[in-house]
């Protein structure tokens, strides 16, 4: 992880091995790591400090494995927050999983771009209500900026950004109040449009994080 003197975003991924149509195996830089680091590249050029945690945690004694990588990943990162107070973004970068005849994409200023969906936990299930286990004391704070962020998205790249998900857990967003998890495009996608969207996402995450 670089230095970055004021950090105002970290990005990191609790499932590093997620690849992509054209990925090539065995690089990072092509898959959900890589696209990360472009992402992270775009907003520091912008002037949006960023840092980005390249970890793994999906992977454990040489094989793919994803029943701790959440709690791994909050291990991980959260030593990262509390050295850097100035960061007010998480950002947990993932890919979709898709039927193998869905492709998200659309157009955004003539090039191929991947869709993006912003996803939220709520630590509750509809039929047993509240977990207590996995308290989020900041989820109207995580649901009012992924409505920021679907809002942006849409005033400025329609289609760009599918409809926000909203599942029983917690997934790592209560870490900070401006916590999001994103699914940026699925395995079906290409890198190129991987990249493409995250120029998207990058200047949507200036218009809502700066002004």
């Amino acid at each position: 992880m670089k230095n970055v003197s004021c950090p105002k975003i970290l990005i990191f991924h609790t499932h590093s091995q997620e690849e992509f149509a054209d990925s090539i195996p065995g690089d990072p830089s092509t898959s959900i790591v890589g696209i990360g680091e472009y992402l992270t590249q775009l907003l520091n050029a912008d002037g949006i400090e960023t840092l980005h945690d390249s970890g793994v945690y999906d992977i454990i004694n040489g094989k793919l494995d994803r029943s701790r990588a959440y709690e791994n990943a909050e291990s991980a990162v959260r030593p990262v927050l509390e050295a850097n107070p100035t960061i007010e973004v998480a950002i947990d970068l993932h890919r979709d999983g898709v039927n193998a005849d869905t492709h998200l994409v659309t157009e955004v200023n003539g090039k191929p771009t991947a869709k993006i969906m912003y996803f939220n936990g709520l630590s509750r299930t509809r039929t047993n209500g509240d977990i207590a286990y996995l308290y989020n004391p900041y989820i109207q704070d995580n649901l009012a900026f992924s409505l920021q962020m679907q809002i942006a998205s849409e005033q400025y790249y329609p289609g760009f950004a599918r409809h926000i998900y909203l599942k029983a857990y917690r997934y790592n967003l209560h870490l900070l109040p401006k916590s999001l998890l994103i699914e940026a495009g699925a395995q079906t996608n290409t890198v190129e449009e991987m990249k493409n969207a995250m120029e998207v996402l990058e200047r949507t995450l200036k218009r809502v994080v700066t002004e």
